[in-house]
C-alpha cells in the first residue's frame, strides 16, 4: 500500500502553484507455484491543479483524475498483461499571453472549457520458444481499445487497435546472432501496416560485440488527430475588420506516421567489467508526419535525423560510481509551418554517484544542451502588427544552456520486515540548477531557474 502527495509551484510565478496531486495504489502478489505468479494492483491520481500543456499557441489548465488497475499472469516463456487507464478531467484552454485577446479557442458552442474523458483497455500475451540448441522464437499479441469524449472532439468515439508479432534470434556460431521480426498492426482509422526488424549481433571477442540493426515503425493517428473539432475566434481592434472565425477539423483519411531506421553500434567492457564503453550511429528517415494547417491536420513532407553517440560508465570504487555521454545529430527536412521539428544538435552530461554504509548517499550531475530552433504557430507573425507598442513575436531560436543538479540524502532508519524485504526512511535535499542558468528549452515555455527541493520518504 502506499500514499503520496507532490507538489510544485510555477516557474513563471513562484508563489502559484503549477500542479498538485494526491496518490493512491495498492498492489499484491500471489505466488500459484515456485515458478508462476500473478500481480494486482490499482490505485488513483488526483491533481486538483494541473499548470498544462503548451500547445503552438494555446496552454490549458487541468484537474485530471486517473484511476487504474493492472493483472499479471507470468510463469518462465510466458505472460498474460492487462491494464485500464480512465483519465477524468474539465480541461480549460487559454491562448498564449502574447496573442491576448486577439485569438480565442473554444468548440462549437463557443466555450473555453468542458469536460473530457478517456478510457484505455489493454491486453497483451507472449510466449517464447527454444526450438533446438540455435533458435529462440518470441511470438504475442496486444490488442487495445481507446475510447474519448471531449469537449474539442466531433463525436464521442472508439477505436481498436491489434498486433500480432513474432521473432526468432538465431545464435548462428559462438560469435554471430541473428534476430529478424515482424509486427502486423490492424487499426481503426488506418490501413493494416507490417514493421519488420532484423539486427545482427557479432562478439568479436569476451565482453565485446557489435550490432547492426534495421526496422520499419509506425504511428497510426489519435483519436484527437482524426476527430478534432476546434474554433479559433480573431477579435482585431478598431478600425481593422475582424475575419470569420476558423474551423480547425480533423481528418479520417490521415495515414500512420513512419520512420525507418538504421544503427551500428558498439559495447565492451573493460578493467574486470569496473568500466562499460558504448557508441553507436544512427539514421532515421521519417515521413507523412501529421502536422496542423490552419483548418485541418494533414500527412506530408520528410525528414531525415542522423548522428551518433558515445558513452562509458564506471565503478571507481565500492561506493562511487559515474557515468559520461555524448550525443551529436544532423537532420533535414521538407516540412513548413509548425510541422518542422526542432532539436539541439549536441548534448552531453557527466555524473557521479556515492553511497556509504552509514546511511549517506549523494549526486552530482552536470548536462549541457546546445542551441535549437523550434517553429512558432502562424497566428504570431500573422498577428505581430496588432500587439501593444513594444510587444514583438517570439524568436524561434533558444540558445544553449548547463545544468548542474545535486543532490544529498542520509538513511536514518532500516529494519527487515518477516516477509524478506528493507523498511527504510530517507531524509533528502536536492538543487536543479544550482548555478542558476536561466533558459528556456522552447521559444513559448517557462524561464527556467533553479529550484530547490526537500524529500522525505518512508517505505514499510
Amino acid at each position: 500500500l502506499s500514499v503520496g502527495r507532490d507538489q510544485s509551484q510555477q516557474w513563471r510565478d513562484r508563489d502559484a502553484l503549477a500542479y498538485r496531486t494526491h496518490k493512491f495504489n495498492l498492489q499484491t502478489e500471489y505466488a500459484l507455484s515456485s515458478l508462476s505468479k500473478l500481480s494486482l494492483s490499482g490505485g488513483l491520481v488526483d491533481a486538483n491543479r494541473f499548470d498544462g500543456v503548451n500547445g503552438d499557441f494555446f496552454t490549458s489548465a487541468a484537474t485530471p483524475a486517473l484511476g487504474y488497475a493492472h493483472a499479471t499472469y507470468e510463469r518462465p516463456n510466458f505472460f498474460i498483461r492487462g491494464f485500464w487507464n480512465s483519465v477524468a478531467d474539465t480541461p480549460q484552454l487559454f491562448t498564449n499571453p502574447l496573442l491576448g485577446t486577439l485569438l480565442t479557442l473554444t468548440d462549437r458552442n463557443g466555450n473555453t472549457s468542458g469536460k473530457a474523458r478517456t478510457n484505455t483497455y489493454n491486453i497483451e500475451a507472449q510466449h517464447v520458444l527454444d526450438v533446438g540448441n540455435s533458435h529462440r522464437v518470441t511470438y504475442g499479441l496486444n490488442y487495445r481499445h481507446n475510447t474519448v469524449s471531449h469537449f474539442n472532439i466531433a463525436d464521442f468515439t472508439r477505436e481498436d487497435r491489434l498486433g500480432l508479432y513474432l521473432q526468432n534470434e538465431w545464435t548462428a556460431t559462438q560469435s554471430l546472432s541473428l534476430v529478424m521480426g515482424a509486427r502486423y498492426d490492424l487499426d481503426t482509422f488506418v490501413n493494416p501496416t507490417i514493421s519488420p526488424r532484423v539486427a545482427f549481433l557479432y562478439k568479436a571477442a569476451q565482453d565485446h560485440v557489435f550490432r547492426l540493426s534495421g526496422s520499419v515503425a509506425y504511428r497510426p493517428p489519435t483519436i484527437l488527430e482524426t476527430k478534432a473539432d476546434l474554433r479559433g475566434v480573431i477579435s482585431l481592434p478598431p478600425p481593422s475588420l475582424s475575419p470569420p472565425p476558423t474551423l480547425l477539423q480533423g481528418s479520417d483519411n490521415l495515414e500512420a506516421e513512419q520512420i525507418v531506421s538504421y544503427e551500428a553500434g558498439y559495447q565492451g567492457w573493460f578493467l574486470n567489467h569496473r568500466l562499460r564503453a558504448r557508441a553507436s550511429l544512427f539514421f532515421n528517415h521519417l515521413s507523412k508526419l501529421i502536422a496542423t494547417t490552419p483548418t485541418s491536420l494533414v500527412n506530408g513532407g520528410e525528414a531525415d535525423i542522423y548522428g551518433g553517440d558515445a558513452g562509458i560508465e564506471f565503478l571507481a570504487t565500492s561506493w562511487l560510481t559515474g557515468f559520461a555521454n555524448y550525443s551529436y545529430q544532423e537532420f533535414g527536412q521538407t516540412f513548413t509551418g509548425t510541422g518542422r521539428r526542432g532539436m539541439p544538435r549536441q548534448k552531453f552530461n557527466v555524473g557521479l554517484r556515492g553511497e556509504w554504509d552509514n546511511g549517506l548517499n549523494g549526486e552530482v550531475t552536470f548536462y549541457h544542451v546546445g542551441s535549437a530552433t523550434y517553429p512558432i504557430g502562424e497566428a504570431f507573425t500573422s498577428l505581430a502588427p496588432f500587439f501593444p507598442p513594444g510587444v514583438t513575436a517570439p524568436s524561434e531560436r533558444v540558445g544553449s544552456y548547463n545544468l548542474l543538479n545535486l543532490r544529498g540524502a542520509y538513511t536514518f532508519w532500516q529494519q527487515k520486515a518477516e516477509a524478506g524485504y528493507m523498511r527504510d526512511a530517507e531524509v533528502a535535499i536536492s538543487a536543479f540548477n544550482a548555478l542558476n542558468d536561466e533558459h528556456k528549452e522552447h521559444p513559448l515555455g517557462d524561464q527556467i531557474g533553479s529550484r530547490v527541493m526537500g524529500w522525505l520518504t518512508v517505505r514499510y
